[in-house]
């Protein structure tokens, strides 16, 4: 299926690894040019910087002023956007419970989970509007509606996330601009699976082993297994492109059946 992204212009955040990166080559592969924004430029993203079609910029965007300026080398360099792709984030297992997250905490994990997003977005549409025919897909989780104490300030703060997206597309929707989620749940990535990653911590607390907790974890998908980034990257994309032109304000689980509700 031709997605009919070749020559779009797409920024896409945290995109230096895991579902990030594989957005990024997947963009990549479609034709599209990306300005992949990352903290630090891994080995595989200066690869694909090096094979063309991708334009990394180093930046912080857990920093007020970092999304305003991812935005602006993207409009400097190719002269306008198309897409949006919001997927940086970060999640630290609670071990000890909800009294020992911090004051400090709450703001790390509300900077890089819900703000970077906000303040991407709010820089990016103004020339997503002037395109005309925009789209906007963010990264969310299935913790937003599946809250779980264990990581209870990234919980709320996806929840905040895809609540902000819903709101957002019905105020952007009659200027051509899209905005969708996808929810992703266990993805085999860093952030569960590297050396302190989601299962490793949780191991190191319980005594148990990494590989026991991510085995755990997969086996509450019916599917028996995590997610791989590139199939988030897949939904993602579809989402972007205009053969999704009328979907806005919808949210895609991905998760191998591990939300057993309706």
């Amino acid at each position: 299926m031709d997605l009919h992204l070749t020559g779009k212009t797409a920024v896409v955040t945290g995109a230096s690894r895991g579902i990030g990166l594989a957005v990024t080559r997947a963009l990549v592969a479609e034709g599209a040019r990306v300005v992949a924004g990352a903290r630090e430029l891994t080995p595989e993203l200066k690869e694909l910087v090096a094979d063309g079609g991708v334009l990394a910029v180093e930046a912080d965007l857990t920093a007020p002023e970092g999304p305003a300026e991812l935005i602006a080398a993207a409009v400097l360099a190719f002269g306008g956007l198309d897409i949006l792709v919001n997927n940086v984030g970060a999640v630290r297992p609670r071990v000890d419970g909800f009294l020992a997250v911090t004051d400090e905490d709450w703001d790390a994990t509300l900077a890089v989970n819900f703000l970077a997003a906000v303040r991407t977005t709010r820089a990016a549409l103004p020339h997503l509007v002037e395109r005309g025919t925009g789209a906007v897909v963010t990264v969310s989780s299935v913790n937003a509606f599946l809250p779980d104490p264990l990581v209870i300030d990234y919980s709320a703060a996806k929840a905040a996330l895809s609540n902000f997206c819903k709101s957002l597309s019905k105020q952007v929707g009659p200027q051509g601009v899209r905005v969708n989620t996808v929810s992703p749940g266990p993805v085999a990535t860093g952030l569960w699976l590297a050396d302190e990653g989601v299962a490793a911590t949780v191991a190191k607390a319980t005594g148990s082993t990494a590989g026991a907790i991510a085995e755990q974890a997969a086996s509450d998908a019916v599917t028996g297994r995590f997610t791989r980034p590139e199939e988030v990257a897949d939904v993602v994309l579809f989402l972007a492109s205009d053969r999704a032109a009328n979907i806005t304000g919808s949210d895609v689980v991905i998760d191998g059946g591990l939300i057993s509700t309706l």
